[in-house]
């Protein structure tokens, strides 16, 4: 190792195998500046970008619990082989490292693993700070602040304190918010549906009508998000994401010259699954730009909000505020959830938007409901008290997940560190890793984990139409496992790289 570095705005480790979307960081060892690996901190180009490769960062770690797993649960066992960069190995170097590695996997399968790193969900311990939850609001406690009797209909927007809390973590004020049932992902389709069916304010005419949808995505992303567009027929447009948010010289190009664009889907802070932060001028100018469809809609998903993996709390530029600002009060939908904060199977949704926004969706709940489950709202405003509360309450959740975050660069820099196969991100929020191979490798890698008892997400995943077409993300969902479970994953995905890579490097027509 070289030195520590920290690295900003969901940073990046880069290898000689290639430059994965330049992040900021900053070498605290050398004293140097930031290196800037070809986009600066507002997302525009810049020339001679740099490159951080594994081997020069240790991130700030959480010693005791990494050394615990290094003592128990076997890390290090391809630590000599990190600073052999495979890419640069003979024929025969590289055949005598897959035989090895062939070995390795071989023991692997033996053991019968089951690990699991696919989905983000939270982990037992998370759900346990919640369980209070589960208590009330309590017999005879049943009245809402206003009055209302939460036991009975009624009450579409729902309860007035829980919007007051989560108004002000959203950036929506309160009177512009609507919480309703468990899912912030329910919300988002039925926005979907009803714009195709009926339309939006603004323009009465269903997208679902004339030449037909298309929506920006910005990738990697979100699976539900394009699961969504791909259900209802809307043709997604990918968009590549830099430091500060989707590029957006393409988003301004594609959305002035094609009517049919009408939406775009955005996770603003702490990006699934990069840990992306939108920058300030990013938000201004998703606000501001012209569009071609008078009914173009932001989807906003600001899932990761209060999800801190640091001690810092970044904030994030307001996009309701700039879009009225600009004229386009109607243009972004706000959606969150307490789905990673509290119990993920039985929380509180959360849609915000411009008072015709918000009219245009309850008209249409109205339609098929009389209200939302009112004590599970009251129960949470109970239990959170205040937006102060729900940043202590994943304080707390912070405990818990650092150690493991921590643990993936840990593995990841100790043994692929200049490996020249792998880069990772450094996300300094939200529930994920990703993980770029080599190119034409990310499929072979997932097969290879499940043939060793090891489920990722599928290759592709981050994708429309589930195709990669580089063939190289994996997004790593580290939060659920326990820490020993993940220790065991990590060291076999390791193997499973290398393996991969050294068979790709086997195969290209390179000469040596």
């Amino acid at each position: 190792m070289t030195g520590a570095a920290s690295v900003q705005d969901g940073g990046v480790l880069d290898g000689p195998c290639g430059h994965l979307r330049g992040f900021r960081a900053d070498d605290h060892a050398s004293g140097q500046p930031g290196i800037d690996p070809g986009w600066d901190e507002d997302g525009d180009r810049v020339e001679d970008g740099g490159r951080l490769d594994g081997s020069d960062l240790v991130p700030r770690l959480s010693v005791l619990h990494l050394n615990v797993a290094v003592a128990e649960y076997g890390f290090g066992d391809h630590a000599d082989d990190a600073d052999v960069n495979l890419t640069h190995l003979s024929t025969s170097e590289l055949t005598r490292h897959r035989d090895d590695l062939r070995r390795e996997y071989e023991a692997l399968q033996a053991r019968e693993f089951a690990l699991d790193l696919t989905r983000g969900k939270p982990s037992a311990e998370q759900l346990d700070l919640s369980e209070p939850l589960l208590e009330l609001p309590g017999a005879g406690r049943h009245r809402a602040g206003d009055g209302t009797d939460t036991r009975n209909y009624g009450g579409l927007r729902g309860l007035l304190e829980l919007r007051k809390i989560f108004g002000e973590l959203l950036q929506v004020p309160a009177e512009q918010l609507v919480a309703f049932g468990n899912s912030s992902l329910e919300l988002m389709h039925e926005c979907l549906v009803h714009a195709v069916l009926f339309g939006v304010p603004g323009l009465a005419r269903p997208w679902g009508l004339g030449t037909g949808t298309a929506f920006l995505c910005p990738v990697p992303g979100y699976d539900r998000h394009f699961a969504l567009c791909e259900k209802l027929g809307i043709e997604m447009i990918t968009v590549p994401m830099n430091a500060a948010g989707p590029d957006m010289d393409e988003v301004e190009r594609l959305v002035a010259a094609d009517a049919r664009i009408k939406g775009i889907w955005c996770v603003p802070k702490y990006s699934n699954p990069s840990g992306i932060r939108y920058s300030e001028k990013t938000v201004g100018r998703l606000a501001r730009m012209h569009t071609a469809a008078a009914d173009f809609r932001i989807f906003w998903d600001n899932a990761y909000a209060v999800h801190h993996l640091t001690e810092v709390r970044h904030g994030l530029t307001d996009i309701l505020r700039l879009a009225t600002a600009a004229g386009h009060a109607d243009r972004p939908f706000v959606f969150g959830s307490t789905s990673k904060i509290t119990l993920a199977g039985s929380g509180v949704a959360f849609y915000g938007a411009s008072p015709a926004n918000v009219d245009w969706l309850t008209g249409h709940l109205a339609k098929r409901t009389i209200g939302p489950d009112k004590v599970n709202q009251l129960r949470h405003a109970l239990f959170l008290q205040t937006a102060a509360g729900v940043h202590a309450h994943l304080d707390r959740h912070r405990v818990l997940l650092k150690p493991k975050f921590d643990l993936v660069q840990r593995v990841l820099t100790d043994q692929l560190g200049d490996s020249g196969v792998a880069t990772w991100t450094v996300p300094e929020g939200g529930y994920f890793v990703t993980l770029d191979v080599l190119d034409g490798c990310a499929s072979r890698v997932v097969d290879l984990a499940a043939g060793a008892g090891i489920a990722l997400t599928a290759a592709g995943a981050p994708f429309p139409y589930g195709k990669d077409p580089d063939d190289r993300v994996i997004r790593l969902a580290p939060t659920y496992p326990p820490l020993a479970e993940l220790a065991e994953a990590l060291n076999g995905l390791v193997v499973c790289i290398k393996l991969a890579a050294i068979e790709r490097l086997l195969d290209a027509p390179v000469t040596r």
